[in-house]
């Protein structure tokens, strides 16, 4: 295999190069823009994020700003979609290129998801559901069937969106919180079922 480079040297990236591993990636670096972050899971950081652009490595982007990470990948080459072999992942799922599915997650029957998503460790996401580009389905967060979420949007640690759902794109769903009605305004949604807290941008 070729080498992997994942862009963002935090937590999250540690996560991702647990998967690749499992994967079947031996040689693992990453880039990231603190002089002072020298290895990240016990691999090295060997240059800046800019660097990336250069580099005809396997690259994928660990950065959870959803925003910060379309940014730096809509500027990538070689970008690659990891799986942890311990999620479940139906034989009739689309996924875009820089997206990552980490253990525990099960996505089913005729999904949908687009580039630069993150499906958390234990997240779900039901049938026929289309989840767009840049979205984080974050830890034990659930989206039951036929629902659909916009752009950007940041489902929090153990939400539920419900079913024939439909959230635009640039929400913040918080942890917790329960959406059971279409949100067709950007904004931060709290609470069960949701309300929104603070309205957003386009």
């Amino acid at each position: 295999m070729n080498r992997l480079l994942i862009i963002g040297a935090s937590g999250h990236g540690k996560v991702i190069a647990d998967i690749a591993v499992k994967c079947g990636y031996k040689d693992i670096v990453f880039l990231d823009d603190n002089e002072n972050v020298k290895e990240c899971a016990g691999f090295p950081v060997v240059g800046k994020v800019a660097d990336a652009t250069n580099m005809e490595d396997d690259k994928i982007v660990a950065i959870g700003n959803a925003e910060i990470r379309e940014k730096i990948q809509s500027k990538l080459s070689n970008l690659v979609t990891l799986i942890h072999p311990n999620a479940v992942v139906s034989r009739r799922v689309e996924i875009g290129e820089g997206t990552v599915i980490m253990a525990g997650a099960v996505i089913n029957s005729d999904v949908i998801i687009g580039k630069g998503c993150i499906i958390n460790t234990c997240a779900s996401v039901d049938h026929d559901c289309k989840i767009e580009d840049f979205v984080h389905v974050s830890v034990g967060a659930h989206v039951a069937g036929t629902a659909s979420i916009g752009r950007n949007t940041w489902v929090g640690a153990g939400a539920t969106v419900s079913n024939n759902v439909s959230i635009c794109g640039h929400c913040m769903i918080g942890a917790g919180a329960v959406v059971i009605n279409n949100l067709a305004k950007p904004g931060t949604y709290v609470g069960i079922p949701v309300r929104m807290m603070k309205r957003g941008h386009e």
